[in-house]
């Protein structure tokens, strides 16, 4: 499989800088039924059946890009990515007081050897340390961080003196609207460097609408990693390399999905879409693996796994289910590297609402994966109508039913 079967060609200009006033003003792409129809975001309600459960990824985007300068004045930036402990509990080190240490990409690291950064952190009347520790390779590095005040936690220290991890295809520095607009209005677990976008584009109104039409909300938790930003830079496909991304989801949802495999099930977003079916795969090792600890659902895993015999989606749920339930959790805690490409079946999700994404990306493969070649006609006809891509762009509805 070949990377270069999935490109086109993205126009500078037609990358969405900056959101538009009104989130609902966006338009909206409808596929369905190997027909694509033009439509606004904000008449959502209006085309999705009565009764949908539509799952939406409740992760919220921390202010993970740190700016230091150096006594010389030279810039160093500072990309928080995840906890340097084995644990690499989020909320554990957002709790942290004191100092941590974290895995982060360095902006001009050849201009920062050695030292301590320091950073004033006016609000708090304190102060930002910041020490390279090791070179993870990559261009990461284990960073450990110490604060005054200490009685702070680093969830603190990052709203004080971090700014919105924007995508770098958005060339401006972040300001006042992106805090309120790089944000999903039902964000709630902090963790994600990214925002899953294609939430972005509801209001509490909207929402309010579709549960009016007995359509019902699913939330899961999927903490965005940079491998969201990260371009498949290989030709076969087979030799990327998925970052890993924790995952949450309570017992409670996926009882509720279990009975509501019959009608149609939306993931809201690629990542929606990505822990709906690592659901499946970890059911399948609670099946084929009775008594062992389940808690990732690696890269390769469906792919790898023989096919011969696999179970039915409501099978596998239950098999998850009674694997919580004989522990007596409340929720499922792990993590997923899963990468979905063409030739994949999907054994959740039904309808997909997600914006356009970049040119050789995973996501691209992962709508070409649900949509078949129908991607490049929906690619080509937004193109020709004039919508925006990427984050702050325009949205699509793929169905399947």
């Amino acid at each position: 499989m070949n990377i270069t079967d999935y490109t086109y060609e993205l126009p500078a200009d037609r990358i969405a800088q900056r959101p538009l006033g009104v989130r609902d003003a966006s338009r909206l792409l409808l596929l369905r039924d190997d027909l694509i129809t033009d439509h606004n975001f904000s008449d959502l309600d209006k085309l999705i059946p009565e009764g949908s459960i539509l799952v939406f990824n409740d992760t919220r985007v921390v202010r993970a890009r740190l700016m230091f300068a150096k006594p010389n004045g030279v810039s160093i930036e500072i990309f928080c990515l995840e906890p340097a402990s084995l644990s690499r509990d989020l909320q554990l080190a957002f709790h942290q007081q004191s100092e941590c240490r974290w895995i982060c990409l360095v902006g001009n690291s050849k201009k920062w050897k050695n030292g301590a950064l320091i950073k004033s952190l006016d609000e708090k009347g304190g102060l930002l340390k910041a020490e390279r520790k090791a070179n993870i390779g990559d261009g990461c590095f284990e960073i450990e961080f110490s604060w005054t005040p200490s009685s702070l936690s680093f969830s603190e220290i990052l709203t004080v003196a971090g700014q919105v991890p924007l995508p770098p295809y958005i060339i401006r520095d972040s300001d006042d609207e992106d805090v309120r607009r790089y944000q999903t209005v039902y964000a709630q677990h902090e963790g994600s460097v990214a925002a899953p976008t294609a939430g972005l584009h509801f209001t509490k109104d909207l929402l309010e609408r579709l549960r009016s039409r007995h359509c019902r909300e699913e939330k899961v938790t999927l903490h965005v990693g940079l491998g969201t930003f990260k371009p498949v830079s290989v030709d076969d496909i087979r030799e990327h390399v998925m970052h890993s991304e924790s995952i949450t989801v309570k017992l409670s949802t996926l009882r509720n999905l279990r009975d509501s495999l019959e009608g149609l099930v939306i993931a809201v977003g690629t990542t929606s879409a990505r822990t709906l079916e690592s659901l499946y795969w970890l059911g399948v090792k609670a099946i084929r693996n009775p008594g062992s600890e389940i808690n990732k659902v690696n890269q390769w895993d469906p792919y790898e796994t023989d096919s011969s015999s696999l179970p039915p989606a409501k099978e596998s749920l239950d098999a998850l289910i009674s694997y919580l339930e004989k522990l007596g959790l409340n929720e499922f805690d792990g993590s997923t590297s899963l990468i979905i490409v063409p030739g994949y079946t999907f054994r959740f999700t039904n309808a997909l609402i997600t914006n356009f994404h970049m040119p050789k990306s995973t996501l691209l493969l992962l709508i070409a994966a649900f949509v078949g070649d129908q991607w490049k006609n929906a690619y080509s006809h937004a193109l020709a109508k004039g919508y925006r891509f990427l984050s702050y762009g325009d949205a699509c509805m793929f169905l399947q039913k």
